[in-house]
């Protein structure tokens, strides 16, 4: 034994189980009367927003739901939304925040899968909760969160309304951290298209990590205004409830995305952060120039979920936004590569200044390790900038595997690192950039296409609000690009006009021969179906693997 371990070992003085949990104790502690949570009248402070969780995590453990049970929510950005990622894992219970949009089919299969105990579910969603339930061998406690600022239909199908749940139970209850930091916190389902969907299991360790990183990143000051535009159901809110907390921030609710009411917010609360995907910023960028008057502060945003188009970068910057570039997935929690700026960029012009930005990045402070590798050799590409290759994580901010999936969880840890499915390069600087999933590479007659590079020209014409590439089938060529568009409103653009606009800017292989024009069909998240898209054109990737 060495002389550095002898009588130096780990107690209760020098080491305790890293736990986000403690993020709302602190907060509470420090700054309790400071605002922790506005939604529409409503205000509540941290003091409040901690005695909640704690009556939360008292009246599950009433019930016998603790260690090793999982706790599923169906709810909006609302202020139980908050509880529940503290007061979930404060009982010792696992976190299943359910995607408001699937069907009755899909949450019933995750409900029985993640052995649910209980169920949070806000009215708006009562039905389609309903019909879920309905198809359980057993079902388990059904809780009803009646909140006042839902005003649409939907009954209540539970056991107990949620605020009388919290009202007979203790708002000083004596919650234990866990006995060990890679215990489970969260449990999220994957979003499959075909087959049934993979349960991310991720730790306290990680959940812990990821939140102090969101704030070395960003950066977040102290007690930043933060606004949820992204949903809290997707990977808890990229772990932002605990991050806002840790910051001892005001969490503004936002029950759905809508351009009137972000900018109201922004403007009355005076938000100083989001977070959302391409399509919400975009969203923002493009409202009614109207709705941004009063607003005379600089706002602080970030993007994951797709690459921005430098377009939209270097528009928002233009209207005071700046846009903070981040990437990842489930199974690293979220963001975990971040474009981190430097400061000779600011020297750059616009356009250059944007592709940098435009680029996922680096490691985030906390994760130890993001590459590009051969996905057949593991060994990394050059840095090149040019050789494509596998994006790879390792480190704390990484899953602990698929629920009940063995074989799912060995081929996702594949020789020691996790494979995201997504095809990059890395450039000199070490940055990263993605080409595309490796079902999005569009191949014709031999040659590889990236459908993020065709996106990024047509986001670049002033009419267009969203686009998608996607593989259509082709007698000679095998497959070539075909381009589905949204126009912005009021904006005018013809499939020849597109056409010609690429083919100014791409080499004739890539441009698009067919553009289709309409509404995208999005994810929840602001994320656009490409398989939805590959089915309307019979491509031969038309189905996700």
């Amino acid at each position: 034994m060495s002389m550095f371990e002898n009588g130096l070992e780990k107690n209760p003085a020098n080491y305790v189980a890293l736990t986000p949990i403690t993020f709302i104790e602190r907060a509470a502690a420090i700054h309790p009367e400071r605002l922790s949570v506005i939604h529409g009248t409503l205000r509540l402070t941290w003091r409040q927003s901690y005695e909640r969780a704690r009556r939360l995590a008292s009246a599950l453990a009433k019930r016998g739901i603790g260690h090793g049970d999982t706790v599923a929510v169906m709810l909006p950005n609302i202020p139980a939304m908050i509880d529940v990622h503290f007061g979930v894992p404060m009982a010792g219970a696992v976190l299943n925040t359910l995607n408001t949009r699937l069907d009755a089919c899909a949450i019933a299969y995750m409900l029985e899968h993640g052995e649910a105990a209980a169920v949070i579910v806000d009215r708006e969603f009562s039905a389609v909760m309903q019909e879920a339930l309905a198809g359980l061998p057993k079902r388990p406690l059904v809780i009803d969160v009646d909140d006042p600022e839902f005003n649409g239909p939907g009954e209540r199908i539970g056991d107990i309304e949620y605020e009388s749940f919290l009202a007979d139970a203790n708002p000083e209850y004596a919650w234990m951290p866990p006995a060990d930091e890679w215990n489970a916190i969260g449990l999220n389902y994957t979003s499959g298209t075909t087959g049934l969907p993979k349960g991310v299991v991720v730790h306290h360790r990680g959940a812990y990590l990821n939140a102090v990183s969101n704030i070395l990143a960003w950066p977040l000051p102290r007690h930043p205004v933060y606004l949820w535009t992204l949903p809290m159901f997707h990977c808890n809110g990229w772990c932002f409830p605990w991050t806002v907390a840790a910051q001892a921030g005001v969490n503004v609710c936002l029950r759905r995305v809508d351009a009137a009411l972000i900018w109201a917010a922004i403007r009355d609360y005076r938000v100083t952060h989001y977070c959302g995907a391409p399509i919400v910023h975009n969203l923002i960028l493009h409202a009614d120039p109207a709705m941004r008057a009063g607003v005379t502060h600089r706002v602080s945003a970030m993007v994951a979920g797709a690459a921005p188009p430098p377009a939209m970068i270097e528009g928002l910057d233009r209207i005071g936004f700046e846009l903070v570039h981040v990437y990842g997935l489930t199974e690293v929690y979220g963001p975990t590569v971040v474009c981190e700026p430097h400061e000779d960029w600011a020297t750059l012009g616009a356009g250059e200044r944007a592709a940098l930005n435009a680029r996922q990045g680096v490691r985030y402070p906390l994760q130890e390790c993001v590459t590009v590798v051969d996905p057949e050799t593991l060994q990394p590409v050059p840095a090149d900038g040019e050789t494509i290759g596998e994006i790879v994580f390792r480190g704390n901010i990484t899953m602990k595997g698929y629920l009940k999936n063995p074989d799912a969880t060995q081929a996702a840890f594949k020789g020691g690192w996790f494979h995201s499915g997504d095809l990059g390069v890395l450039c000199p600087d070490g940055y990263i950039k993605i080409k595309d999933r490796s079902k999005d590479i569009i191949i014709s007659g031999g040659e590889n296409i990236s459908s993020i590079e065709v996106e990024d020209v047509l986001y670049r014409h002033p009419a267009v609000m969203a686009a998608a590439v996607v593989a259509m089938p082709h007698d000679k060529w095998g497959e070539t690009p075909c381009a589905f568009v949204e126009l912005k409103a009021q904006a005018h653009a013809t499939e020849q006009e597109l056409i010609e606009h690429c083919r100014r800017q791409l080499a004739g292989f890539k441009v698009p021969r067919v553009v289709i024009f309409g509404e995208l069909p999005k994810t929840s998240t602001g994320k656009i179906q490409k398989f939805e898209l590959r089915q309307r054109v019979r491509s031969t990737q038309a189905i996700d693997p």
